[in-house]
């Protein structure tokens, strides 16, 4: 009874809110496929919640031309069980916004990850760049300044705390040209450099363009374990190509004798809903070669 007072009382407010302020927004994706997966010891089935995901976020104008921005997103696990930890915490931060530019405190993707834009045409899913390379972080205790548009570059850097006395910080950072969506220029292009992040030092560079119609994508990865000294270099290369309501796409991504190889094609049933199906090969040196092939269902809202 008492719950769901509270959830009752959450309710009104919550429709208050809504009905008092415009400056926020709830937000979210659910994306689900049925996967068959081989790693080595035979094939199987598996639902996949390819990092669904739910948040708020919003701005508030404030004094001296600056404004207030905000965003709590959490990953939702649909495959998981009904009595499993399901809920992931993903961007979460508090900021100011001005003519100086951006400043953010809390928890969110290095510079460094951020830099691939929209190159990676696997993103969450078993081809996502991270397979192969280090480098795709999301941290805590972190503090961010991006510079405003000059001339159509901008800027990234980003403060990570040690949050122990004998941890050492660490550092990302980043400077980008273009529309990373390519609607507001040809080109999107990005450098970016890690310093000890989880453990790693990692320098990224990455263009993409259009030409006749096709999206081309190409990234440049040099790694190094802070620990070890060892270092790894790699690449990538992505195509996509809209064809009516369908876009085809591949890509192929190579880190020292690794390598994988994913194709796929995006099917839009309407403005923020598409079926799509995929497969991803890996090919590793040292370890066992792995398989998957998945078909899903992606709603954005």
């Amino acid at each position: 009874m008492f719950a769901r007072t509270l959830v009752a009382m959450a309710l009104t407010v919550a429709a208050t809110s809504a009905a008092e302020a415009k400056d926020w927004e709830i937000y979210g994706k659910i994306n689900v496929s049925a996967q068959q997966s081989d790693e080595g010891e035979g094939s199987f089935g598996e639902l996949k919640s390819n990092a669904s995901r739910i948040g708020v976020k919003g701005d508030y104008a404030l004094e001296h031309d600056l404004t207030l921005i905000y965003q709590l997103e959490w990953e939702v696990d649909l495959s998981d069980e009904a009595n499993e930890k399901n809920l992931k915490s993903r961007n979460q931060f508090i900021g100011l916004k001005g003519d100086f530019g951006t400043v953010l405190a809390g928890r969110h993707d290095t510079a460094l990850k951020l830099a691939q834009g929209k190159i990676d045409q696997f993103n969450d899913y078993e081809g996502d760049v991270k397979s192969l390379w280090k480098g795709e972080n999301r941290v805590s205790d972190t503090v961010i300044y991006q510079s405003p548009s000059i001339l159509g570059f901008k800027f990234t850097a980003q403060q990570i705390m040690a949050d122990e006395p004998d941890a050492d910080s660490a550092q990302s950072y980043a400077i980008g040209y273009g529309d990373e969506e390519l609607k507001e220029s040809a080109w999107y292009a990005a450098v970016a450099l890690d310093n000890r992040v989880n453990g790693y030092d990692a320098t990224r560079l990455a263009v993409q363009t259009k030409l006749a119609g096709f999206k081309l994508g190409a990234m440049l990865q040099q790694q190094k374990n802070v620990a070890t000294g060892d270092e790894k270099d790699g690449y990538l290369a992505s195509l996509a190509y809209p064809l009516n309501n369908v876009e085809l796409k591949t890509q192929y991504q190579v880190q020292e004798d690794d390598n994988g190889i994913s194709v796929g094609a995006d099917y839009k049933l309407g403005k923020n809903t598409k079926l799509y199906g995929w497969y991803s090969s890996f090919d590793f040196d040292t370890a066992t070669d792995s398989n998957y092939v998945a078909i899903g269902l992606e709603h954005k809202f």
